[in-house]
């Protein structure tokens, strides 16, 4: 039998592994409505991909939790308003409001650079699952927490040289926190950043391949230097994208498959691993489980080609129990028959 580890390896590399390797994402909300469900989820379903803790001997400050009601202070300095228990909230007033006097607002948190490789290094030893640092780059989302959303869109037409000065001091750390990692065991590192409304890009590719895809290329880059796999998440319609992460050597991306749908996705099968997920804007909180059966198999059968896709689903707010259960039991019986 294949090690967790193993089964990851070989299917984002096409090399036929004994099942689709699993991930469940929990949101609080499903640990706070359904416990039980989600403990025999677990045990009946257990992950493939495990996040390792950093050992940090230090932390930025910050204060409240994301996932309760009240305000939350991320480690940037960012103020977030949550209205909704479990789900994490909005900033509503960004530090920089002037990019030529707000600057100094903004704290950097080099306290995550602090990490522990000899006690990383351990754990990763002590477990046979496929392991991902505990570091996550989003240079757009970031700059949005902190300038705002219609602000930023301003500023990257005009592209002041207060706000490009500040991206480079921010990719320039997200490079120093990749490396850090990659200098340790783990198996994958990781990046992130929102760019899909339901139905397309929300900059103009032009604009995204100009300004970000860059500062992918290097974080892809730190990964492949090190022997690492790079995954990346991305909500929404980033069909246009898509062959920009392949070109740049993107090993695993997590995307919202059922928005752009799915036989638009197919010619990319056997290019990239699509790390997820089963819609769960529509199916997972409303369909029936024969429903979700009939979509995991027509994923499967688009994308997977002797590997090229992860279990990967998200148990959050809404959720039936019964379907994201449905979803593992599926990809089981598809990929161990073949």
């Amino acid at each position: 039998m294949m090690t967790s580890r193993e089964r990851v390896l070989r299917t984002l590399e096409l090399r036929t592994p004994d099942r689709a390797p699993r991930q469940l994402w929990v949101l609080p909300w499903a640990v706070d409505h359904h416990p039980e469900a989600l403990d025999a989820l677990r045990r009946d379903f257990p992950d493939d991909i495990s996040g390792v803790s950093g050992h940090w001997s230090e932390l930025p400050a910050t204060s409240g939790n994301p996932y309760e009601i009240g305000t939350y202070v991320d480690d940037w300095g960012s103020v977030f308003t949550n209205i909704q228990k479990g789900v994490i909230g909005e900033v509503k007033e960004p530090l920089i409001a002037d990019w030529r006097t707000d600057v100094q607002k903004v704290h950097i948190p080099t306290e995550w650079l602090t990490v522990d490789r000899d006690l990383i290094n351990r754990d990763c030893a002590a477990t046979t699952a496929f392991t991902m640092a505990g570091a996550c780059p989003r240079p757009f989302e970031q700059l949005q927490f902190l300038r705002g959303t219609e602000n930023l869109y301003i500023d990257l037409m005009e592209r002041p040289a207060e706000m490009v000065g500040f991206l480079g001091a921010m990719h320039n750390y997200y490079c120093e926190l990749l490396e850090a990692w990659a200098a340790t065991d783990v198996d994958a590192l990781m990046m992130m950043d929102d760019w899909g409304t339901q139905r397309t890009l929300l900059l103009s590719p032009k604009l995204w391949r100009a300004v970000f895809k860059p500062l992918y290329r290097d974080y892809i880059e730190i990964a492949h230097r090190a022997g690492k796999k790079m995954f990346m998440h991305s909500d929404g319609h980033i069909l246009s994208v898509i062959p920009d992460l392949i070109e740049l050597g993107l090993d695993a991306v997590n995307s919202q498959v059922f928005c752009m749908g799915i036989e638009n996705l197919a010619p990319y099968a056997s290019k990239i691993t699509f790390w997820g997920e089963v819609d769960r804007q529509h199916l997972l909180p409303s369909a029936t489980t024969g429903e979700i059966d009939a979509a995991v198999r027509t994923v499967h059968q688009a994308l997977w080609r002797n590997g090229g896709c992860i279990a990967q689903c998200e148990f959050g707010a809404g959720a039936r129990p019964d379907n994201v259960r449905q979803v593992f039991e599926t990809w089981d019986q598809a990929t161990m028959a073949g």
